[in-house]
């Protein structure tokens, strides 16, 4: 089976919105092991979206489209849908409840607009899922079918997996069982890791039982996943055990975590394993380090807070830097020692640094030192990244971050 991808709406082409859902979905369908050939987007526009759904449809045997169904004027992929099966619009009455019931369920009176979410095309099935006001709709082309989910993400996604994956695997008479694991990790790039990889790589396509690919992912790492199929559950997830070994001899520590775990939440767990507390120093990350960390649910265990000092004076009276640079390693230091006695914390991590665009205190842009303070003692290291203000803030997070996972591993002799 073969399926195409149209993302809807004008603010893609003008930029104002990057395209994640296409992104998305298509990794979905690889994973659900359905075919996706090709990406669309298209402005809000009725003709140049019928010419991009019949188009779709006259390539594959499934199109998902993105967007489209708020209550606005400008929501039009229901009637453009309607055109192309050649039909008329219906208002389902569930349907009206159901958003009616979304709105008094937050205190609010439902726009009249809001009504149109619930007009759906004759023949066509709207979904079960409703996690906003937008239904999906299921929407039989001939012996084909169109699906129609929301562009907000979330609920795109819930749709997704929920309705259209599974609905999609039974008109293709996939029985096979097909499953992924994400290797996160750090420390490596891109390249090295594959160059580091390459023997594995090798024995996979010549005939393993697996196979491996990489994403990049900024601050999120970089990802190895590995992706099998097998006839059942178990069976794949013997193979995915089993590669997931084999590539863990071959990288070692720079694996971080798997799947949905993340540099904070892995290093939050440690610390509780630990009995340890938390404590941080922000300078150039102007608090992002405390706010990754308190995005992880009970974070509160083991992290004790944060002092954010980014002028040079803020840094000296809350902290102790002594009087001189303050990128350098003796203030990142004074900065590390200062966390804990001010928080109370048993480690901490600091860091200070010039994220650019121009240089400061003597030092060119990139330039950062980081600090972790463990058991009283205090490793700093000095970093010059070649990326823009953004990326050397989120590279410095997630660095710093693994340096003190890799210093709370071997306090425990892992």
């Amino acid at each position: 089976m073969l399926c195409e991808i149209v993302a809807v709406g004008t603010e893609l082409l003008l930029g104002q919105i990057v395209d994640t859902n296409s992104a998305w979905i298509g990794e979905q369908l690889a994973l659900a092991g359905i075919d996706c050939q090709r990406h669309t987007a298209v402005g809000d526009n009725r003709e140049r979206m019928l010419e991009a759904f019949r188009d779709a449809l006259g390539r594959a045997d499934a199109v998902i489209v993105t967007g489209g169904l708020g209550p606005t004027h400008d929501d039009i992929t229901r009637e453009v849908v309607a055109e192309v099966m050649g039909v008329g619009m219906v208002r389902d009455q569930a349907l009206v409840e159901r958003i009616e019931a979304r709105f008094g369920g937050r205190g609010r009176t439902m726009p009249a607009n809001n009504l149109r979410q619930a007009d759906v095309p004759v023949g066509a099935t709207a979904m079960s899922e409703l996690p906003g006001t937008a239904p999906g709709l299921i929407c039989p082309v001939g012996e084909k079918v169109l699906y129609a989910v929301p562009g907000v993400p979330w609920e795109m996604r819930e749709m997704i997996e929920g309705t259209v994956l599974p609905d999609l695997r039974e008109r293709a008479g996939i029985s096979a069982v097909i499953r992924s694991r994400t290797l996160r990790t750090w420390g490596r790039s891109e390249s090295g890791l594959a160059e580091q990889l390459a023997d594995e790589i090798d024995r996979l396509d010549a005939g393993g039982a697996s196979t491996l690919a990489f994403l990049a992912s900024g601050m999120e790492g970089l990802k190895v996943r590995i992706t099998a199929k097998a006839a059942t559950d178990a069976e794949v997830e013997s193979i995915l055990d089993d590669e997931e070994a084999k590539v863990r001899a071959i990288i070692g520590p720079i694996v971080f975590g798997l799947d949905d775990q993340t540099m904070e939440s892995v290093v939050l767990d440690e610390l509780v394993a630990q009995g340890l507390t938390l404590a941080t120093a922000e300078s150039l990350t102007g608090g992002m380090i405390g706010s990754r960390l308190t995005a992880v649910s009970g974070s509160s265990r083991a992290y004790r807070g944060s002092v954010v000092a980014y002028a040079g004076d803020v840094k000296r009276g809350l902290l102790g830097v002594p009087e001189g640079p303050v990128v350098s390693e003796e203030a990142v230091t004074a900065m590390a020692t200062g966390a804990c006695r001010v928080l109370g914390a048993d480690v901490s991590v600091a860091v200070t640094g010039v994220a650019g665009p121009e240089p400061h205190d003597g030092q060119e842009p990139g330039t950062v030192w980081m600090a972790t303070c463990v058991d009283g003692r205090v490793e700093a290291v000095r970093a010059r990244f070649p990326f823009d203000r953004t990326r050397t803030r989120e590279f410095t997070v997630i660095s710093v971050l693994d340096a003190l996972r890799l210093r709370l591993l071997a306090r425990r002799g892992a």
